[in-house]
């Protein structure tokens, strides 16, 4: 049977996602340390409202407040019993939202790392790594998720972990990976890395890309690294909104929805399929993104010195893999210093 997501795929040129959980959550009242799976039980018209804000703003897809929801992360909270129900909450209210939105909305079931060292180096071993992830698809499925969406992965063996336990839970899925180090995951891997890795999955995802990392910059640099490779497999990008700051006590993302519209284009230019906003993305960002990508012409590929020019200078010289080189942050454009 084909899924929603391949479907809707099929028939347009790209897919809108929707922007920051996190960020959106704590302006509703989330308080910093809590755990946000908990509101899907507590506060779930404030759930609701997180879901309609990316589906009223124009998104195509949205992801589950379940980020955080493996045993792992909410035994800190002691709720690690509670991952597949929670989960299934999350996804339950996604669907609600979804399906009396009046066109196809895809419900994505957020799967985050599980925030422990995986094994030689740390005690998380494959095995245990599957059976959380697995735990957790099972009840994003249940919820009724449409497709399972793993997500600032930064290890190459928990990717693959998350592979195996979609595929147990028999679901569609995607997958990205944040490169926040110099043009590298926080574990080394580089863009071409991954295109190679995900070629080489059993159960490989439907679409694969980066989310968060540091700025859109860094991030879209990085997508022009998985086009190079030749890849047809579609790519998600999903980068914050500007870059953190802290400010008042709070962090801060300094990118405004103007320069979130530009992102959005050249993210379609830079070979992106699924397009969205990670931390900092407020449904004002969104409306934006989509309106750009609806109205604007789509682009040749930019150069890197084009995406510098117009998101800001990128965190490092260089992609991670040695072989292209661009402006650093210290070279801020016109537009990167109106944020």
């Amino acid at each position: 049977m084909t899924d929603a997501l391949t479907t809707h795929l099929a028939t347009h040129e790209w897919v809108l996602a929707d922007g920051a959980t996190g960020t959106n959550l704590f302006n509703m009242g989330l308080s910093s340390g809590d755990a946000p799976e908990l509101w899907n039980e507590q506060e779930p018209d404030k759930i609701r409202a997180l879901y309609s804000g990316a589906v009223d703003a124009g998104s195509d897809l949205f992801l589950t407040n379940s980020f955080g929801g493996n045993a792992a992360r909410l035994k800190l909270h002691d709720a690690g019993h509670r991952a597949r129900e929670l989960s299934r909450m999350s996804a339950e209210l996604g669907r609600e939202i979804a399906d009396a939105a009046g066109r196809t909305v895809i419900v994505a079931g957020s799967v985050g790392p599980t925030g422990e060292i995986m094994a030689p180096m740390g005690p998380l071993t494959h095995e245990l790594a599957v059976e959380m992830f697995h735990e957790q698809a099972e009840g994003l499925k249940e919820g009724g998720a449409d497709v399972l969406w793993a997500e600032t992965i930064s290890a190459p063996e928990e990717y693959r972990a998350a592979a195996e336990a979609a595929g147990l839970a028999g679901m569609p899925w995607c997958g990205t990976m944040s490169f926040d180090t110099a043009g590298r995951t926080m574990m080394g891997l580089t863009s071409t890395d991954m295109v190679t890795m995900v070629d080489g999955l059993d159960y490989a995802p439907l679409a694969f890309g980066a989310n968060c990392g540091v700025g859109a910059s860094d991030l879209l640099r990085t997508v022009l690294g998985f086009s190079a490779t030749g890849t047809e497999r579609p790519i998600i990008a999903k980068g914050n909104a500007g870059i953190p700051k802290f400010v008042d006590g709070h962090i801060h993302y300094d990118g405004t929805p103007e320069l979130m519209a530009d992102y959005a284009v050249l993210a379609r230019a830079c070979g992106a399929t699924i397009i969205g906003g990670c931390c900092g993305t407020t449904p004002e960002h969104l409306r934006h993104m989509r309106e750009a990508l609806e109205t604007r012409p789509k682009a040749e590929r930019p150069s890197l010195e084009t995406i510098s020019d117009a998101l800001g200078g990128f965190s490092s010289p260089v992609d991670g893999t040695g072989e292209n080189t661009g402006p650093t942050r210290a070279r801020q454009s016109r537009r990167k210093a109106r944020g």
